[in-house]
């Protein structure tokens, strides 16, 4: 019975992690993707502006 005491850790925690990459893979894409991107590209879009005032300010 020891070893099944020494073997149960490693499985769960086998299926934890095959369960978290499922989710991870399964979140990716979808309907939500073209509305995260959009709000990467406005966020990139503000930082390269408050970078490039800054930049015309101090010249």
């Amino acid at each position: 019975m020891d070893y099944i005491s020494a073997l149960v850790p490693p499985v769960v925690m086998a299926v934890f992690f095959i369960g978290v990459v499922r989710v991870i893979v399964k979140t990716q894409g979808g309907a939500a993707k073209a509305k995260e991107d959009a709000a990467v590209d406005a966020a990139l879009a503000r930082a390269e502006g408050a970078r490039n005032a800054s930049a015309a300010g101090d010249a």
